[in-house]
């Protein structure tokens, strides 16, 4: 429901950060509450995530950590709480190099991650993950948009991530769909 809020920090706890916006103050669960200064403003992305007993938000500094969030607690045994430990002290890119490369002995040193869960979150996630802008050291939102754009059109994952890794990121947003459509139409 939230993509994310731009809000001045008004209180840093162990757990979580309240975000100040049009008066109103939000609870926000973060992974690393000590990343955020009081009194400063953070454009924070946000995931809403309800259960039957509660409603919370969680917020993040990069959209790609977001991202990595949701890939996460998409697998079986794992939730916010689980995610957030490992999002909190590692970082996307050494997460990715982990799952992709099958060392669940990294996964398990995360408080709440277990032998069972490691070996879970490998089976579940790799090859699935599509963070190669980070790998590439792109930090480019616009190959998201495309990717978003391709899945839109009906393309599936796996075509994509093909087509992705070779288009040229300094390229506007528009140009990089039809050069991306040109490829998969081959």
């Amino acid at each position: 429901m939230y993509g994310y809020i731009i809000g001045t920090v008004t209180k840093v706890t162990p757990k979580n950060i309240i975000c100040e916006n049009n008066n109103i103050g939000y609870l926000i669960i973060v992974p690393n509450p000590y990343n955020y200064s009081l009194n400063k403003e953070y454009k924070i992305y946000l995931h809403q995530y309800v259960r039957e007993d509660a409603i919370e938000l969680y917020g993040f500094l990069e959209e790609e950590e977001k991202d990595m969030f949701l890939k996460l607690i998409s697998v079986s045994g794992i939730g916010p709480k689980s995610a957030l430990s490992i999002l909190a002290t590692g970082t996307v890119k050494e997460i990715v190099d982990a799952i992709e490369s099958h060392n669940d002995h990294y996964l398990r040193k995360f408080p709440g991650i277990g032998a069972k869960a490691s070996q879970q979150i490998v089976l579940d996630l790799a090859g699935k993950l599509n963070f190669d802008n980070i790998k590439s050291g792109l930090t480019s939102s616009k190959l998201d948009d495309v990717e978003d754009a391709l899945i839109a059109l009906g393309y599936n994952k796996k075509e994509i991530t093909k087509v992705i890794s070779k288009l040229d990121a300094s390229k506007e947003v528009g140009e990089l769909v039809k050069e991306a459509l040109k490829k998969l139409v081959k």
